[in-house]
């Protein structure tokens, strides 16, 4: 039809020329750019949870390298931590080198802080590089070490000072590292200075926790002819304060006492009344009459007395001499048994009644048993430290334990308690005592060296 016109085109087509595709394109850019920071903040988010639940510092060291790696896309991450003075790297974590890599590196000297290093160390500002070799300030490679390209650095602060740095190097994809990385690394620079000194005050509330614990245990005195090893290891936890001890005495009559014990809890007041429990034993043992039993109960009426509460497992043994051999008389509080360990090597349980834990029970009658020793054997007390574990039955760990006694027997008595503990050291979760005390070759007893 005549009348029919098709549409002017033009003033359509002309829309065409207005800015509309480069709107859209810094509209993407922008939801791009939105995108990668919510992620980045998610990742953030799950970094600084991750790097929180560590305690232990050298793993809080790598975690954040490796955090550090994964928010940015970095092949390769490390940590270089400063020296007192600040000068110079006093250590250096790296990861993501390959076993090769590693390899190839084998016996080159871990950086000190020099070149780039060194001016991070001298100038703590975030730090982008391009290209490494290119850098003034560039030291390049040590041989064998793997070719980086670009690099970013950012240091950590603790409380004001400058722990360390944190080097990242090569992207993943290529591209250098840009200014929404140096932001994300530097918050987690920031969350990072947190979680080292959480983890530096750890170690030193640890630290102060075992000095206070071994300062209650005693020092074994000189129990000449006898040979006595002891190994004391505490919680990992410092909170789990134990109240494991031990103590051994020569006697005047030339029998030699051992005890081993467990106060109840995992505090400071656990740990004290330890101290106390094992004061009044060693007097009771240097004053009454040669019976184990005997000094348990007198010892379980005065705790009652003075108002000790806290229930005690304990096990007191003395080895004296008998008719070409010696005697092992020893009365059990609740404890666990002793193991014995003969000079062939067998390893037994001396299974006999338990009886009850100090504290519950003054008046109850403490039983006593007698087991003949040859020469040259070994009486093994210890804590539940060592034998238990939630995962595994106690009789599993006692079976383990005495199978571990055997394997060790041809070792001195100071290396057959470091190798069972260390067998039987578990994660930790509880503190762990263990005596052992040999008797003498019959040309030993009653003399001296």
């Amino acid at each position: 039809m005549a009348g029919d016109e098709q549409p002017d085109a033009a003033p359509f087509s002309s829309l065409l020329n207005l800015p509309l595709s480069s709107d859209l394109d810094r509209i993407g850019e922008q939801l791009h750019a939105l995108a990668r920071a919510q992620g980045s903040l998610q990742g953030l988010l799950q970094a600084v949870l991750g790097i929180s639940s560590e305690l232990e510092l050298p793993a809080v060291l790598r975690r954040i390298v490796s955090t550090a790696m994964e928010l940015v896309g970095a092949r390769y991450g490390a940590m270089g931590v400063l020296d007192e003075r600040g000068e110079e790297l006093a250590e250096f974590i790296p990861l993501g080198l390959g076993t090769e890599e590693l390899n190839a590196l084998s016996g080159v000297e871990l950086p000190r802080g020099r070149g780039l290093l060194g001016h991070l160390i001298h100038h703590p500002e975030p730090l982008r590089v391009s290209d490494i070799s290119s850098h003034q300030e560039s030291a390049g490679f040590p041989r064998g070490h793997p070719p980086m390209r670009r690099l970013l650095g950012v240091a950590i602060s603790v409380r004001g000072q400058v722990y360390g740095n944190l080097y990242l190097t090569d992207r993943r994809d290529g591209a250098p590292f840009d200014e929404h990385d140096e932001g994300v690394i530097r918050a987690l620079a920031g969350t990072a200075g947190v979680a080292i000194e959480h983890a530096r005050l750890y170690q030193r509330v640890r630290a102060s926790a075992e000095t206070f614990q071994r300062l209650l245990l005693p020092k074994l005195l000189d129990l000449h002819p006898f040979r006595a090893a002891t190994v004391y290891r505490p919680a990992s936890e410092p909170d789990q304060l134990g109240g494991d001890w031990y103590d051994a005495l020569l006697l005047p009559d030339g029998a030699c006492v051992a005890v081993i014990g467990d106060v109840q809890g995992h505090d400071l007041r656990a740990a004290a009344a330890m101290s106390r429990t094992r004061s009044k034993l060693r007097a009771l043992c240097l004053t009454l009459p040669a019976s184990p039993g005997a000094v348990l109960s007198q010892l379980d009426t005065i705790m009652r007395t003075v108002g000790e509460e806290l229930m005690t497992t304990a096990c007191l043994a003395r080895i004296e001499p008998a008719e070409n051999a010696w005697r092992l008389r020893w009365s059990n509080a609740g404890h666990l048994p002793p193991l014995l360990l003969r000079p062939d090597g067998q390893a037994r349980y001396l299974d006999a009644e338990p009886g009850v834990p100090l504290g519950v029970d003054p008046g109850v009658d403490r039983p006593e048993h007698v087991q003949a020793l040859p020469w040259g054997a070994t009486v093994l007390l210890y804590t539940d430290g060592l034998v238990e574990r939630p995962s595994q039955s106690l009789d599993r760990g006692l079976d383990a334990l005495a199978r571990t006694v055997s394997e060790h027997a041809g070792e001195s008595l100071d290396e057959l308690c470091r190798a069972v503990v260390e067998a039987h050291a578990g994660e930790g979760l509880d503190d762990i005592a263990l005596l052992a005390l040999s008797t003498p070759a019959p040309t030993g007893y009653g003399q001296r060296d």
